[in-house]
């Protein structure tokens, strides 16, 4: 005879494009669910902030409140989709301390409050899953939490935000400026109206703090991250990437390095960057995401697919939601936070990469060789210069290319440059990555 499987309820924080999607999925699904997870799942509660708002998913009114606690005590599951830090922060936190499992996919909440709610979670006996958290479907989360947890993690980089990522290549494929191509975006609901947080980069770089927090067993939060957004990136600087046979993206790159002091710690930085058109990385267009992850034992792996949107996300969502269940029902817990290597992270000016610099000039004699002296006297080796006429008279277009150098080398590469009676303008200076 077979036994009736254990009931579970799960309330859901959140309505919009994932929760509903996450609604719709968990109902119509529910019999799979059910043997996937060894537990029959039925939503108790969804909190929401009007009940009478229209939705792209129908939804039984009896379940919709205004009143957190309907949605959270009593639950033996909860997934919180609101996003932001608040109230977010507080109703995970009155669930933890329930014992309740949640499921999130708040990266903003985690790369501020993860510590505190990974001890809530053991204190008393729950699961934190976050797989939704970056990069939407693809499970990356999983991946190093798990899959790689026992492999040496030296590198994490990757395309982690849609919306940068839809920009940069209609700026590549179309030849559009920066406002059209975001105005494109927000268009197709690709962006916000508000993008600040996706093109400042600050949506990456809670992603690159949970990635090299996982990667690296060491706590790190977003303020660790150094971050610089792609609004100063132009069609031309798109075009001239091209002409050398690379593409510009957003880049997230967490990784294990030896800082000035000859310490091994941490290094973070979201920025844009020219990689090699052959890169993996260079192909990855529209709002799709990838990771590139660099093990000692594994060598490199990547993950793909798509990193935002309704359906793909829930299914990450969905994915935890399966894996909490069955440790409700049975017993067992999620990873716990591993935090053991406590190591340092390292001033963002230590770590190396190179750059290329455009610049006008002036057309005259012992130009290059004064620009040649600036780099050399920051211990700056040139790799590559290249040079073209220019509209204005008397002018020309130098292109820089350098070797790797420290950060901040380079940084003050620009500095003098932009003092040196022969330069005219620095036009750009965009790091070079992949190579």
């Amino acid at each position: 005879m077979t036994r009736p499987l254990p009931e579970l309820t799960v309330g859901i924080l959140g309505a919009g494009t994932v929760g509903s999607q996450v609604i719709r999925i968990l109902e119509s699904s529910s019999a799979d669910f059910a043997q996937r997870s060894g537990a029959g799942l039925s939503i108790g509660a969804v909190l929401v902030r009007d009940p009478g708002a229209p939705r792209d998913v129908e939804i039984d009114p009896a379940l919709l409140t205004t009143d957190p606690a309907a949605a959270i005590d009593g639950m033996d599951l909860v997934v919180e989709l609101i996003g932001g830090i608040e109230p977010a922060r507080t109703l995970v936190r009155r669930a933890l301390r329930q014992g309740t499992s949640v499921v999130t996919g708040n990266k903003a909440l985690l790369a501020a409050h993860g510590p505190e709610l990974y001890e809530a979670a053991a204190a008393s006996g729950a699961d934190l899953y976050y797989e939704a958290a970056v990069a939407g479907a693809v499970p990356v989360v999983y991946g190093l939490r798990e899959s790689l947890a026992g492999d040496r993690i030296t590198k994490v980089m990757g395309i982690v935000n849609g919306t940068t990522n839809f920009i940069l290549d209609a700026m590549d494929s179309q030849g559009l400026g920066y406002a059209d191509a975001l105005a494109e975006a927000q268009r197709l609901g690709y962006a916000e109206a508000d993008p600040t947080a996706d093109v400042e980069g600050l949506d990456a770089a809670a992603k690159c703090s949970i990635l090299a927090s996982l990667a690296f067993h060491t706590r790190v939060g977003i303020d660790d991250v150094e971050v610089e957004g792609i609004t100063r990136v132009t069609a031309e600087d798109m075009a001239q990437a091209r002409r050398e046979g690379r593409v510009i993206k957003l880049l997230a790159i967490a990784e294990r390095r030896t800082g000035d002091d000859g310490r091994e710690g941490v290094s973070m930085r979201v920025h844009p960057a020219q990689i090699p058109a052959d890169h993996p990385l260079a192909s990855v267009d529209g709002a799709f995401n990838a990771i590139v992850v660099e093990g000692e034992a594994a060598g490199r792996l990547m993950f793909y697919g798509q990193g935002a949107g309704g359906a793909p996300t829930a299914s990450a969502v969905l994915s935890d939601v399966v894996a909490a269940a069955h440790h409700r029902a049975y017993g067992g817990h999620a990873p716990r936070e591993s935090v053991y290597a406590h190591l340092p992270v390292l001033d963002p000016g230590c770590a190396r990469t190179r750059y290329h610099v455009r610049m006008r000039v002036e057309d005259s004699i012992g130009v290059l060789a004064d620009v040649a002296g600036v780099f050399a006297g920051h211990g700056a080796s040139i790799q590559a210069v290249s040079q073209h006429d220019d509209s204005e008279p008397g002018a020309c277009s130098l292109i820089v290319t350098t070797h790797m150098a420290r950060e901040a080398d380079l940084r003050a590469v620009v500095r003098a440059l932009g003092h040196c009676t022969s330069v005219r303008e620095i036009v750009s200076a965009i790091r070079v990555e992949g190579d």
